[in-house]
């Protein structure tokens, strides 16, 4: 039982990096892809779709400063609070990248039609960022209650 406390442990340790990043690779994969539909139907602003496409990343680098901030020695007294705050927060990032992606394609898709709105249409996208930052900060302050 002991060991399986520990596993734990370290999952929650490398859960919110490598969580973040795949819901990073989702994300920028889907808006990615309206990007480069919308290369081939305009004639203009390629730039801005591409660089919309990369805005599910941030998770990653949300997910590499929580697993700094947890990192500590493991013992089976921090190993539960470790993997619950980790694998959490992990989670959250993970689906914050995979639905801002979502959110950035329909951005790339309305935009292309209407330019005019491509500001605007970002806002979804801004919204769900937000709570990517939420699961970020709360990972960070818990981490310090985790006895090292």
């Amino acid at each position: 039982m002991d060991n399986l406390i520990l596993a734990l442990g370290w999952a929650g340790l490398y859960g919110p990096m490598a969580l973040g990043a795949i819901g990073s690779m989702i994300g920028c994969s889907i808006a990615g892809q309206a990007a480069a539909g919308a290369l081939l139907e305009t004639e203009t602003g390629h730039g801005r779709y591409i660089g919309i496409s990369a805005m599910p990343s941030s998770q990653s680098i949300y997910g590499i400063v929580v697993m700094f901030a947890l990192n500590r020695e493991l013992t089976l007294g921090n190993a539960p609070g470790l993997a619950a705050i980790g694998l959490l927060c992990g989670l959250a990032l993970m689906f914050s990248a995979i639905y801002q992606g979502r959110s950035c394609a329909s951005a790339i898709n309305v935009s292309k039609i209407r330019p005019e709105i491509f500001g605007m249409s970002l806002a979804p996208a801004a919204i769900v960022e937000g709570f990517a930052v939420f699961a970020f900060i709360f990972a960070l302050v818990l981490s310090a209650g985790i006895p090292a």
